[in-house]
């Protein structure tokens, strides 16, 4: 009988999936989190991206890679979650792009 979200791991954290954007900062990188929101009146979804500062000790993540990122304790003053894990690696073609 448990009742475990899908967001949420077994210590009760938040857990979101989305995208590397930014590793220029020492130990941190910005995420950016993608989701569905729909408009109250015309009752059309749209997407909304939010960017979250995230810790990252060993500095292994890169613009591109695809992790997943869990709330933790407050960190700095705007940086309160932690890089789980990373999902899918940026490929060689879009860093070259983007340098």
């Amino acid at each position: 009988m448990e009742n475990i979200d899908n967001n949420k791991t077994q210590t009760g954290s938040r857990t979101l999936q989305g995208v590397v954007v930014s590793d220029k900062m020492i130990k941190t990188v910005v995420v950016a989190v993608n989701r569905l929101k729909k408009h109250t009146k015309y009752k059309k979804y749209f997407r909304v991206t939010t960017k979250y500062k995230a810790h990252d000790e060993q500095r292994e993540y890169h613009v591109g890679d695809q992790v997943v990122i869990q709330e933790t304790r407050p960190l700095a003053r705007d940086k309160r979650w932690r890089v789980i894990k990373k999902i899918k690696e940026a490929k060689k073609q879009e860093l070259e792009v983007n340098a």
